[in-house]
């Protein structure tokens, strides 16, 4: 049976292979496309014949196919008029291809692909995609294959919907999905394609090959546990760079580009629970020889060009993180010079494109508008009624009722799941955090997209054990979010919150418990008056918290909960528990639940209120 395109560039790619000579990149280069070339010899006092190419890439598309909130139900925008989408990247694509040349740029992403949107959600749980010959089509194979991306790397959010699913986009999509650093388990063989090899024509030269390598995060044992113990591990992205980086040069590469979906400084939110950083890319170019650019990924910043000096050669590493969402195009351009036969490299620059300078590409809009549409009529459907409205703008300083809603609906399930168990005595916590400070809840009518528009995470449900020593130690965890204020210093509401750079979803607040969080003590004591049922928390008391499986494997690594003993799990997500808690009960009525359970104070005294 002859391969197709897409069966060809998989299979050679996982076999390491990988020279691909299909498409735009196999093709001879045109003379006129780069004025800079220089086709004369090398010798006779002539200077030595160069070449350019150029490597385009984005990162954390988080199934943002056009330029559209689900959320809204309008054209996505933010306070700097960001806009989103691989139908706006896409004309950024063609303008860069089209001056630099078509067959001699790539395009790559570094991952987080199919989970973030309700676009996304639709294709994995409402009509999930099946595979590459029958079933619906996931609106971002189609519109990457209609951009003809060369490769992408794997993100953590890739394995979100299960291995089945992955597998399903990967077979849909016409390039490979890289990652070097995701084995199987058993095997401890790539269970995707390391990298990839392009072959780039030169008109009166030997060709310039570009060795493609993907790593992907660590942390997917941590925050995906359920879908990967037992069927795959996660080495580290130094560990394994440092055995196909030479591999590439082994094979001839000439330029090796690394896209990592992992960021720069060497943090990790996950603590000891695996033994590699997550965000290590940094580490990567500063420690394994022979990479010329790093496409970074997953912290949703922008970097437009990061310098990094190799510990080995001495010689320069030049990464690039685009903003998330195809709100930003990374752009590398690439000089080499022959010399006794070989391509070298000879400078990297990159820089970054905003995607809000730019019109929707038609072809690429076009292709998804049927997808597209189906989700919009599938999240403003009606599912209950709202007796006031609620919102979340202040959720992260004060006790507010939307958040409060997600605790109940927690509380409530759990409850039900422990009612006649060994468990159903003991006082049920639950833990939610801000995660969206645009969320709201309209008064009257009630649409599926206000509801998902509370819980934007494709995250399950767990129930553990805490002890109140432990639920103590949580909230103290937590509560790091805040600045340390002094009792007399002005209080900016804009900035008591994220403290060392903790991301709102790292913040919690649980229910079923009363407490103070005075930020003008230090981290570590800044819980005071913890009571559950109106007396004091007892540290050897027993309580059971909902939890979502983010947090209960070891996210954001808070203290006990991930080795906490677990009395019941759901494999739904809360969203849908959420948006059927709705349609259950027909009306979500504020006055019924919440209300004080915590509050910041300075050396005692309440900030608001």
């Amino acid at each position: 049976m002859p391969l197709n395109r897409r069966d060809f560039i998989n299979r050679s790619a996982a076999t390491g292979a990988g020279v691909a000579l299909a498409g735009a990149a196999g093709a001879v280069a045109a003379e006129p496309a780069e004025a800079a070339d220089r086709h004369r010899g090398h010798g006779h006092g002539h200077p030595p014949k160069t070449f350019s190419l150029r490597v385009l890439g984005t990162t954390d598309l988080h199934g943002h196919a056009l330029n559209w909130d689900y959320f809204t139900n309008a054209e996505y925008d933010d306070a700097t008029h960001n806009d989103v989408g691989l139908a706006k990247v896409a004309t950024l694509v063609a303008q860069a291809r089209h001056e630099k040349g078509h067959d001699r740029t790539l395009l790559i992403d570094a991952g987080d692909i199919i989970q973030g949107t309700q676009l996304s959600y639709y294709y994995a749980r409402v009509e999930p995609i099946t595979g590459a010959h029958r079933g619906p089509r996931h609106p971002m194979a189609l519109a990457m294959n209609e951009m003809k991306y060369d490769a992408a790397a794997l993100g953590n959010h890739e394995f979100n919907y299960g291995i089945p699913l992955l597998r399903a986009f990967q077979d849909q999509c016409d390039f490979p999905l890289l990652a070097a650093n995701a084995v199987d388990a058993t095997t401890l063989k790539p269970a995707f394609p390391p990298y990839l090899v392009k072959e780039l024509r030169v008109a009166g030269g030997p060709p310039v090959k570009v060795g493609i390598l993907g790593l992907t995060n660590p942390g997917i044992a941590v925050w995906d546990k359920a879908n990967v113990q037992g069927r795959m591990a996660f080495p580290g992205l130094v560990e394994q760079a440092k055995i196909y980086v030479p591999k590439l040069r082994s094979l001839g590469c000439d330029v090796v580009i690394c896209t990592d979906h992992s960021g720069l400084d060497g943090g990790t939110s996950y603590g000891d629970a695996v033994p590699y950083p997550e965000n290590a890319s940094s580490l990567v170019a500063a420690q394994v020889p022979g990479i010329d650019a790093i496409l970074v990924g997953h912290t949703h910043v922008e970097r437009p060009q990061t310098l990094v000096t190799n510990e080995a050669t001495g010689k320069t590493v030049v990464l690039s993180e685009p903003l998330m969402w195809g709100m930003r195009l990374s752009v590398f351009d690439i000089d080499l010079e022959l010399d006794r036969g070989r391509w070298h490299v000879t400078s990297v620059t990159a820089e970054v494109r905003n995607a809000n300078s730019v019109a929707e590409d038609p072809a690429v809009a076009r292709l998804v508008r049927a997808e597209h549409q189906k989700v919009v009529d599938y999240v403003n459907q009606v599912v209950g009624t709202c007796a006031e409205a609620m919102s979340a703008a202040e959720s992260t300083y004060k006790d507010t009722a939307i958040v409060d809603f997600i605790n109940v609906v927690q509380s409530d399930t759990v409850k039900a799941a422990l009612a006649g168990t060994a468990y159903a005595a003991l006082p049920v916590l639950s833990e939610a955090s801000p995660f969206s400070r645009t969320a709201a809840i309209p008064a009257g009518q009630v649409s599926l997209r206000d509801v998902a528009g509370l819980y934007v995470y494709e995250n399950t449900l767990d129930a553990k054990i805490l002890t109140g020593a432990q639920v103590k130690d949580y909230l103290e965890w937590s509560a790091a979010y805040f600045v340390q204020t002094a009792p007399d210093a002005p209080v900016d509401i804009t900035k008591i919150t994220n403290a060392n750079n903790t991301p709102d979803y790292s913040y919690d607040v649980l229910s079923g418990v009363s407490y103070d969080i005075d930020i003008a003590q230090p981290v570590g004591s800044r819980i005071v008056n913890l009571t559950a049922g109106g007396a004091p928390v007892d540290p050897a008391a027993q309580f059971v918290l909902a939890v979502n499986n983010y947090r209960s494997s070891g996210g954001s690594n808070y203290p006990h909960v991930a080795a906490a003993q677990s009395v019941w799990s759901n494999s739904d997500e809360i969203r849908n528990t959420i948006i059927a808690w709705v349609q259950a009960h027909g009306t979500i009525d504020p006055a019924t639940f919440g209300g004080d359970e915590w509050r910041l104070t300075r050396a005692g005294v309440p900030l608001f209120g």
